[in-house]
């Protein structure tokens, strides 16, 4: 969510209660709640304005007042023998709105674990509802069955709030090249002014969660995330594609996460001998935005997919191009040959077929 800042007015997100924030420390906001600070974390806190907020405090004191009341009314009436025992009746707190807020806006996002191994790191999902309708929502993605959908997450979401939908693995990235979200939007105790159900059906760029720089900072979420945002301002950003829906398997276009127009690795002239390139333009559509060592992190992930999926094949030849170089790339593969996959023979490979910068390793059987 949005940058909390010391000095904030702001509310509890799953509790009642608010005030200001005193200090920020990490992950933790302190706000001084009638005297004392407690210690909440920043994603459960929202900042309010000023106005807001001193409603917001007067509602507040209100509600304790009236529960303070009917609490004591309770205590009484449980002293008289023989009288059945009271019921309170809670009301349910009044949503507090915000300027400009009947007119949605709802964004998906997907943040990183781990930003700096994407190809490793696993993803949480959310949806954000700034507005002041309460969202009734249903997200699906292509299911195992390729022309059917399976519902991942489905729910309700408060106004001006940000729900978690679920947390995925990098293996589960090419069941969301088509996605489902169904939305409608009301408000609970008050009258409002009606809005379309709105429907999001889009085949998403799976590749591009293996991509530094596609992950951005967003108004919503504190650090980079590769958002969508399905309605801005009130206005649906695309159309639906219906197309999605039909009754007819979708392609993968990935095979994991590396480039698709080009094969991770593929056979040369030798059926037995399997050949990776590991240069950056052939694993990556572009590198801007990353640094050297995000780069190299990446071939060398690339290089133990390849070196595991084959141990298992005794006698089996890989030929890995690395290129000349500075010899990073080179000695950080060496590394890996020498502790990772001691059972394995390394040698140049033939400069003839490979040119200069390859290394073979032919896979032997375990001892």
């Amino acid at each position: 969510m949005s940058k909390i800042k010391v000095g904030d007015n702001v509310r509890y997100l799953n509790s009642v209660g608010g005030g200001v924030v005193k200090r920020v420390e990490g992950k933790l906001a302190y706000v001084d709640e009638d005297g004392f600070e407690t210690p909440v974390l920043l994603t459960e806190i929202v900042a309010v304005g000023a106005q807001t907020s001193k409603a917001w405090n007067e509602t507040k004191l209100r509600e304790e007042s009236r529960l303070a009341e009917a609490e004591a009314a309770l205590e009484a009436a449980k002293k008289v023998p023989g009288k059945p025992e009271a019921k309170i009746d809670v009301a349910p707190q009044p949503v507090i709105e915000t300027p400009g807020g009947d007119l949605l806006n709802i964004t998906l996002g997907f943040e990183p674990n781990d930003i700096k191994r994407l190809s490793q790191s696993g993803f949480s999902a959310y949806l954000v509802n700034d507005s002041n309708y309460t969202l009734s929502y249903a997200l699906s993605s292509r299911s195992d069955d390729d022309s059917l959908l399976h519902l991942r997450s489905a729910g309700t979401i408060e106004p001006n709030f940000e729900q978690h939908l679920f947390d995925l693995q990098v293996a589960d990235l090419v069941k969301f090249e088509r996605i489902s979200l169904q939305v409608i939007a009301y408000k609970q105790h008050k009258d409002f002014k009606p809005v379309l159900p709105i429907e999001y059906c889009r085949k998403l760029d799976v590749t591009k969660f293996a991509k530094l720089h596609c992950f951005k900072s967003h108004r919503y979420f504190d650090g980079p995330v590769l958002a969508c945002d399905i309605v801005k301002d009130g206005r649906t950003e695309q159309e639906p594609d219906y197309s999605l829906l039909a009754n007819t398997p979708l392609k993968s276009s990935a095979k994991g996460l590396e480039k698709p127009s080009k094969p991770l690795s593929k056979p040369s002239s030798k059926p037995e001998v399997i050949v990776t390139d590991l240069h950056a333009t052939e694993l990556l559509d572009t590198t801007a935005g990353l640094s050297p060592a995000d780069i190299l992190n990446y071939q060398i992930d690339t290089f133990r997919k390849v070196m595991d999926s084959h141990l298992r094949i005794p006698g089996m030849k890989l030929i890995f191009i690395h290129g000349k170089g500075n010899g990073v790339l080179r000695n950080a593969i060496n590394k890996e040959l020498a502790h990772r996959y001691k059972q394995c023979e390394v040698s140049d490979a033939s400069f003839a077929e490979y040119g200069f910068g390859a290394t073979a390793v032919t896979i032997h059987k375990a001892k």
